[in-house]
C-alpha cells in the first residue's frame, strides 16, 4: 500500500506490547507498523456488519411511512389520485 493513502495516527501501547509484536514482526519479516496494520485487518473482518456504527443511522430520520418500500406502489398511486391525475393520462 502507499505511504501516501495512509494516515499517520499516534498509539500508545504498553511496554510487553511492543517487546511481543516486535518480535512478531520479525520473524514474519514486516514492520512493526505492518504487523498492527495486518491485525487490525483481521479484526475488521471478524467483526459482525451489525456491530458497524454506520448501522446507527437507520431509521433517524422521518421519511414517511415505515412500509414505503414494501408498498411503494400503493402510496404512489395514492398520490397520483390526490393530485387529480391518473397515471395513463399523464403518459399519453
Amino acid at each position: 500500500m502507499s505511504t501516501l493513502t495512509m494516515k499517520p495516527m499516534q498509539i500508545h501501547f504498553r511496554p510487553a506490547q511492543v517487546e511481543t509484536a516486535r518480535a512478531v514482526a520479525s520473524r514474519r519479516g514486516v514492520s512493526f507498523a505492518e504487523l498492527v496494520r495486518q491485525a487490525l485487518d483481521d479484526f475488521l473482518a471478524e467483526t459482525p456488519v451489525e456491530e458497524d456504527p454506520l448501522w446507527n443511522i437507520i431509521g433517524i430520520a422521518n421519511a414517511g411511512p415505515r412500509d414505503l418500500a414494501a408498498n411503494h406502489d400503493k402510496y404512489l398511486a395514492e398520490a397520483i389520485a390526490e393530485e387529480g391525475r391518473s397515471w395513463r393520462a399523464k403518459s399519453s
